[in-house]
C-alpha cells in the first residue's frame, strides 16, 4: 500500500536523524504535491507515525515529530530488541489493572473475559457432579501428561470442523492457555534468546517473557490487516529470533485478524528461517462471520506451528483447561507439562468433554456470538457519541474487546486513575507494551450484558478523556 511505502520513508529520516523531535513535518497539502500521493495516502502514513508514536499532531500548527520518536522506533519498530523483563512499575500497573477487575464495585470495562452470564454455568455445574461422583466411586482414571483421551478426542473433532487433521496424539491438555504458552516457549527457547511478539501484545505475553528471561521484538500490526509482514521479515533477517508468539485471529488487544494469504505467507516465511510459531487462539471460536477463521496451523507443512487454545474464552472460564497442538514439538511438551504439575484436574476436563459431545456446546456458542456482536454495536456507538472527536477504534469481527486510539495528547494511563476513581476499570495502552508504549490508547471490553450501567460508564470514560 502507498500510505505504508510514505510511512517508511518518513519513519527512515527520524532513524537517520534526518527528522529530529520537534521539527515540523510538510502539511497534508504540501506531501501531496511533494510525493505525487493523495491526500487520503499522506492522512493514512501521518495517522501510522502518529499511531507508532513518531509523529504527533499539534491543534491549527500541524504535524511534528514527537518528542522521544528515535526511541520510539528503536523500542517498538524492531530496529532493535527490547529486554524484557519488565520495570517493576510496569508490573505495578499490571496488578493495578488486575486487581480492579477482581473488585465488584468497580464496572469491568477492562476485564479480560465476558460477563459470567455469557457461559452456561447450570449445565457445566451439573457435568462437574456427575464426573465427581464418579471420581468417588472410583471409575475415572487419572489421566497423565497429555490429558483425558475423551476430551482429546473432541478437540481433534472440532479441528476437523475447522479444516485441520490434527492426530490426537499431538494434544496435549494444559491448565488454560497461558499454562500452553509457558510449556511452549521452554521447550523451543532458552534464557537469553529472542522472542518475536506483536505490538501492542497481551499483557501475560510480555510477563511470561520476563519469568523465562528472554528478549522481545516488537513487531507493529497494523489495525486492519494484522501483523506487518514485511516489519516482520526484516527483523528475522536483522535478530537471531528463536521463536515467535503472535495471536493471527482477534488479537488481544486490538481485535484483528490476519487474512488466510497473510497468515499463509507467515507460515511459509517462518518455514524457510525454520523458526516455530506459538499461536495463541484462544478466541477462535468467537467469530461472527458464517465460519471460523483458519489458524496459521492449517498451512503448517513442517510441524513448526505450536497451536494453543482453551475453552476459558467460550466455555468454562473458571476450570482452566486449555491445550497446545504442538506439532513437531509435542514430546519435548508433553515432558515439560510432566515435569511442572503431571496432570491438568481430571474432572474439570471429563466434565467440558461431556458437554463438548452433545449438540449444546454449539448451540451456545452460536447464542454467544450473537450477543457479542449486538454489544460490539452498542459500545461503539457510545464510543462515537462519547468519546473525544480523533478517537479512532476498529471493529474486528470477533471477540470481546475494542481497541480505542485516542488523539495524540490523551494519557491512557491518567484516564485508567480518573476513571478508577469513578468505579470504572479500563486496560491502558501502556500495559500491551514492552517499552510502555500506546500511551493514547485504550482497550475496552463488550462481552458483558450492555445496561444502562455501561453505557452510563462509557459516557463517563469518554468525558474523562474529552477532559484529557
Amino acid at each position: 500500500m502507498r500510505y505504508k511505502k510514505l510511512a517508511a520513508q518518513i519513519a527512515g529520516l527520524i532513524r537517520c536523524g534526518d527528522l529530529v523531535p520537534g521539527m515540523r513535518l510538510p502539511s497534508v497539502r504540501q506531501a501531496t504535491k511533494s510525493y505525487g500521493a493523495s491526500a487520503g495516502t499522506v492522512f493514512q502514513a501521518y495517522y501510522a507515525l502518529e499511531r507508532d508514536g513518531l509523529i504527533e499532531a499539534r491543534p491549527r500548527s500541524g504535524y511534528f515529530v514527537a518528542p522521544g520518536a528515535c526511541q520510539t522506533l528503536l523500542g517498538s519498530s524492531i530496529v532493535r530488541p527490547t529486554c524484557v523483563p519488565l520495570t517493576a512499575d510496569s508490573d505495578d500497573l499490571v496488578f493495578r489493572v488486575l486487581d480492579s477487575i477482581e473488585n465488584p464495585d468497580i464496572v469491568p470495562l477492562g476485564s479480560a473475559l465476558p460477563g459470567s452470564d455469557s457461559f452456561p454455568l447450570n449445565r457445566l455445574d451439573r457435568a462437574l457432579a456427575s464426573v465427581m461422583r464418579k471420581t468417588r466411586s472410583g471409575a475415572t482414571r487419572i489421566e497423565m501428561r497429555s490429558g483425558d483421551e475423551s476430551l482429546r478426542r473432541q478437540i481433534v473433532r472440532r479441528y476437523l470442523d475447522a479444516g485441520i487433521a490434527v492426530p490426537i496424539d499431538e494434544v496435549v491438555v494444559t491448565n488454560g492457555a497461558l499454562e500452553a504458552l509457558t510449556l511452549c516457549l521452554q521447550t523451543v527457547t532458552n534464557p537469553g534468546d529472542a522472542v518475536a511478539i506483536q505490538a501492542p501484545a497481551f499483557y501475560a505475553t510480555l510477563q511470561i517473557l520476563d519469568r523465562l528471561r528472554l528478549k522481545a521484538i516488537e513487531i507493529p500490526i497494523d489495525p486492519t490487516e494484522g501483523l506487518d509482514l514485511s516489519a516482520f521479515a526484516d527483523a528475522l533477517q536483522r535478530h537471531p529470533i528463536r521463536a515467535c508468539l503472535f495471536m493471527t485471529s482477534f488479537q488481544n488487544p486490538t481485535g484483528v485478524t490476519m487474512s488466510d494469504a497473510a497468515k499463509n505467507a507467515l507460515v511459509t516465511l517462518l518455514a524457510a528461517h525454520d523458526v516455530p510459531l506459538i499461536e495463541d487462539d484462544v478466541y477462535a471460536e468467537l467469530y461472527f462471520g458464517a465460519s471460523r477463521p483458519r489458524p496459521s496451523k492449517t498451512f503448517d507443512r513442517k510441524g513448526l506451528v505450536l497451536h494453543c487454545s482453551s475453552f476459558s474464552k467460550s466455555l468454562a472460564p473458571g476450570y482452566r483447561v486449555g491445550w497446545v497442538a504442538a506439532g513437531r514439538f509435542t514430546q519435548q511438551v508433553a515432558r515439560a507439562k510432566w515435569m511442572t504439575n503431571i496432570s491438568t484436574f481430571v474432572p474439570s476436563q471429563l466434565a467440558i468433554a461431556d458437554i463438548l459431545q452433545g449438540r449444546g456446546y454449539n448451540r451456545h456458542l452460536h447464542q454467544l456470538r450473537r450477543n457479542l456482536a449486538v454489544q460490539q454495536d452498542k459500545m461503539v456507538e457510545a464510543v462515537e457519541r462519547f468519546f473525544p472527536s480523533g478517537t479512532r477504534v476498529a471493529r474486528p469481527q470477533g471477540g470481546y474487546f475494542l481497541w480505542l486510539e485516542l488523539p495524540p495528547q490523551a494519557d491512557a494511563l491518567r484516564l485508567f486513575e480518573l476513571s478508577l476513581e469513578q468505579g470504572i476499570g479500563i486496560a491502558p495502552g501502556p500495559i500491551f507494551s514492552a517499552t510502555r508504549g500506546f500511551r493514547n490508547c485504550v482497550r475496552l471490553n463488550y462481552g458483558h450484558p450492555w445496561t444502562c450501567e455501561f453505557e452510563r460508564s462509557v459516557e463517563a470514560v469518554g468525558t474523562l478523556a474529552r477532559s484529557l
